[in-house]
Parts: structure tokens; sequence; C-alpha cells
């Protein structure tokens, strides 16, 4: 069996049309991009390792400018996926951006889980991985008082953090697509129905769950826009530089899955997806009933009207439980990934963040 490589394609070039010259070339292109092109680099933003703990690390970001704002900004990412998201390539980084403004940014990567870490609850990351990491970030930036970003999951464990330690000096709260109320979850809520989805035997049989499962359970919500829509688009935009740089740099971050550590996975899907017990303050974690009523920081809290994974209602559901005074929700033209990279981001996300949190960081 012969296989055509991309050099062999313009021997089969058919010339009696220049359409379908023009989709050879496309299909050449394509070829390129999916089985020769190098993966793109990722993560740009100079950065050092202040803090470690198990597979965590805090990341300090590195700039030449002068510090403007006198409170340092940690970033927490949620268990799925990798972090990088936010600092993906320059130009379109909210890390690069929001330290061109002249904040104190860090980062909290919490690694890629092991077998041996499948049992680690998220207890253990609200009760010991954060707290101490907002403890170091106070320490090395010499400040008083922090601020946190919180995006998707990391935003829902964000939360909870912020309602159980009212002893750390948080300032200001910012989330990004951050589900807070399962009640209404769509397809989600379908898959994840306890009478036919059993966590226990999920979680008894694969230990920690893979990020392929993560990601099928994803791509399902719409299959066909997520599975093969993006190949539509790059065999449509195949010779637009900019798009096939973006494609690359995306689709690296979606297959660059890792393992939810089982009992977190377990919590997650019995104690939000399946009980709502977050919204509803019925939440425990290591004893501790978790009340949202005990947030008092400044928020603001960013939804995408596109998001399928993190819908509108979901986020906005916030609102109305805690006790800040200074508390704003904003409805952006984005979706769930597209809120963090992208044209959008740099155009609408990033000032957004940017403008509240430099009012209320001196």
């Amino acid at each position: 069996m012969t296989v055509l490589m991309p050099k062999d394609f313009d021997k089969f070039i058919p010339t009696v049309s220049n359409e379908y010259q023009q989709m050879f070339n496309r299909l050449k292109s394509v070829t390129q991009v999916l089985m020769k092109d190098a993966e793109p680099e990722v993560g740009p933003t100079p950065k050092e390792v202040i803090w470690t703990r198990n597979k965590t690390k805090l990341y300090r970001y590195i700039s030449d400018q002068p510090k403007k704002h006198k409170t340092p900004l940690l970033l927490i990412y949620a268990l799925i996926n990798k972090p990088y998201i936010m600092d993906l390539t320059k130009g379109s980084s909210l890390v690069e951006y929001l330290v061109n403004r002249g904040f104190d940014v860090y980062l909290l990567d919490w690694g890629t889980a092991g077998l041996e870490d499948k049992n680690m609850k998220l207890d253990d990351y609200i009760m010991d991985f954060i707290p101490r990491a907002v403890r170091k970030v106070l320490r090395k930036s010499n400040a008083q008082e922090v601020s946190i970003l919180g995006y998707c999951m990391g935003g829902t464990i964000t939360s909870i953090f912020a309602a159980l330690h009212n002893d750390l000096p948080i300032r200001n709260l910012i989330f990004m697509t951050t589900p807070f109320d399962f009640e209404e979850t769509g397809i989600y809520g379908a898959l994840l129905d306890e009478q036919y989805f059993d966590i226990d035997k999920v979680v008894q049989t694969l230990g920690n769950i893979p990020p392929e499962m993560i990601d099928f359970g994803n791509k399902l919500i719409k299959p066909m826009a997520n599975i093969y829509g993006p190949y539509v688009s790059l065999f449509d935009r195949a010779e637009d530089e900019s798009f096939v740089k973006s494609f690359k740099l995306l689709q690296k971050w979606l297959n660059d899955g890792i393992p939810f550590p089982g009992e977190s996975y377990r919590q997650w899907i019995r104690d939000f997806y399946q009980k709502n017990k977050l919204i509803k303050g019925e939440l425990v974690i290591r004893g501790r009933q978790v009340k949202l009523e005990a947030i008092t920081a400044n928020v603001l809290n960013l939804s995408g009207e596109m998001d399928n994974i993190a819908p509108p209602h979901q986020v906005e559901a916030l609102m109305n439980r805690i006790s800040s005074k200074d508390k704003q929700y904003i409805k952006l033209p984005v979706g769930h990934t597209s809120i963090a990279f992208g044209s959008k981001a740099t155009k609408i996300t990033y000032p957004t963040i940017g403008n509240w949190l430099e009012e209320r960081s001196n």
C-alpha cells in the first residue's frame, strides 16, 4: 500500500479546475500541520518556582518592569488540563498582559497526579495547598493583602477556600467561567445522573480518572462541533498563518490533559453535579460547612455567552449568595476557552480584568 506524503500531492493535483487546485493545496497544508509541523512552544512568560508541595509548584512571573500595584495576584486553575492556557503564547497571554500592567503575578500549578495521588481530596487542596501558597505569596511580595483569580473549576475551589479562610487577607476575587450552581447542567447532568453513572465504581476501577475520559465527556456536549469542527475549520483556513498558529496552540493544550485524582473526582461529581451542595450551603470540607455568605472580598464574576461547560446561569448564581459590598457580574461574548485565549480575550477579557483589578489593588 502506497502512502502519500505531502511532497507527493503535487503529482496528483488536477489541472482542470482552480477549485480543485485550491482544495488540494489546503489538504496539503492540513497534512503539513497535522503530520510534520513541530509542536508550538507554550508558557513564554519568564517565571521562577518559589514553593513546592508534592507535585504542586507555585510560580512567580519575572519582569523588568517595576511593580505598580501593591496587591499581588494569584492565579488558580482547575485540576483538569494544565494552567498554561493563561499563558499560551506571546501576545495572547493573560499572564503577560497583567505582568505588563505592573501586577505581581503568581500561578499555582497542581502538576500531574500519579497513581500515588489517587486519595487526594478537594479538602487537601483547599485546606492545605492554597493557604500555604497564599501565605508564601504575601511573604514574597511583602504585601498585606492578596487578589486571587480562579478559572473554571479553579474558581469553584477558590470560592470554597475564601469562604473557609476569613483569617487570610483576601482583598479581591475574580472568577472566570466558574460553575457554582449545578442544578441545571444540561447534557452533563444527564451523563452524570447517579441513576446511570456509578461514581464509586468508576473511582474504584480507575483510581485516577484518565484525561481522555474527561475530554471525551466535554466533547459529547456538542460532538459534531467539538470533534470534527476544528478540523473542518482548519481545512477551510489552512492557508491563514494566524489561524493555523492558534489552532496548533489550542490543540496542544486540549490534548495535554492530566489525570484527575480519584477521590477529588468522586467529590466533584457527587457533591457538585449530583447533589449541588455548594450553592445549597450543604457542602462540608474537612468537617466545616461551606457558606458562600462568608465571602466579603471584592468580587468580579465573569461568564461567557457561548460557554457550554459553565453556562452563564451556573456562574451568575454566586452573586445572590456572597456578602461582598463591591461585586460585579459581567457576561462576555466569549466561550469557555476563548475567554482566556484569542482575539476576543485580548480585546475584551484582559482589559476587563486589568481595569477592575487596577482600581482595587492599591
